[in-house]
């Protein structure tokens, strides 16, 4: 079943701790398993029927903008007649359900400024927001219910980061396990998967120093315009070349957490 709540994804960030990795491409390009992380992000949002998406592009639009125009081609073997242009796939077409619309919110602009410089685009009451560079097993559906359910301006997701050593379990000298980034048991963070209301965008601004996490989210919970939900589940954020090279390693495996999606 398609919602017709629509998703923005915040894709303009410089990504400037990724170094090197993202000086020719956007963080949300970086590819785990073959596939842009942005990719990823959105099949999760599409496993539960959201599939209508806002990209709010900055750094190196270009790039996404290319995939999404070329998207059939970049994922799949197809034949071309370079006479007339015609091509056709020569399997069955990489396809998705999904409509997107890629919308360039300026180079340096902040958060807050990309989010209401997209606002035109949003015809629902609610809406999803997310970053363009963290994942998670969580169910979309029970979030989007359990912001309904309690009628605020918004909802945050609340996660337990992991860890970045691995913890070792032992007894005298004798190692009895090891983990590596578990999942801490506590201090929550923000894991991003938010719900918003469309009040969110009368204070936010368009000027490109409009920040979304200081001011507007800080104002909402002063407000108590703001209730968590609780994701106990895995989560991973990709802001290091050590993150991307672990989500790797797990999407090879066959163990990547977030793939709830069949294919």
């Amino acid at each position: 079943m398609r919602s017709e709540v629509p998703v923005i994804i915040l894709c303009g960030g410089f990504g400037s701790r990724l170094g090197s990795e993202t000086e020719n491409i956007p963080k949300p390009m970086i590819q785990i398993g073959g596939r842009p992380i942005l990719w990823h992000i959105m099949s999760i949002y599409s496993h539960f029927g959201f599939r209508d998406f806002i990209l709010a592009l900055g750094y190196k639009s270009e790039h996404i903008k290319n995939y999404f125009l070329h998207y059939r081609e970049i994922n799949d073997n197809f034949e071309i007649d370079l006479g007339t242009g015609k091509h056709h796939c020569l399997k069955d077409c990489a396809s998705a359900d999904w409509n997107v619309k890629l919308v360039d919110t300026g180079l340096n602009t902040l958060k807050g400024g990309r989010i209401k410089r997209v606002e035109r685009h949003v015809g629902s009451d609610d809406f999803l927001l997310t970053y363009g560079d963290g994942v998670a097993d969580i169910d979309i559906g029970k979030l989007m219910d359990f912001h309904k359910a309690h009628k605020k301006t918004g909802t945050i997701t609340g996660v337990n980061p992991p860890s970045r050593f691995g913890e070792m379990l032992v007894k005298k000298d004798k190692v009895l396990s090891f983990s590596e980034k578990p999942q801490v048991s506590a201090g929550l963070i923000n894991g991003g998967f938010f719900v918003f209301q469309k009040g969110l965008f009368d204070i936010l601004t368009e000027d490109q120093d409009c920040d979304f996490e200081k001011g507007p989210l800080e104002d909402l919970a002063r407000q108590d315009r703001l209730r968590v939900f609780y994701h106990r589940g895995m989560w991973e954020c990709m802001d290091t070349v050590r993150d991307m090279n672990h989500l790797n390693r797990l999407w090879d495996e066959k163990i990547a957490f977030w793939k709830l999606w069949k294919g």
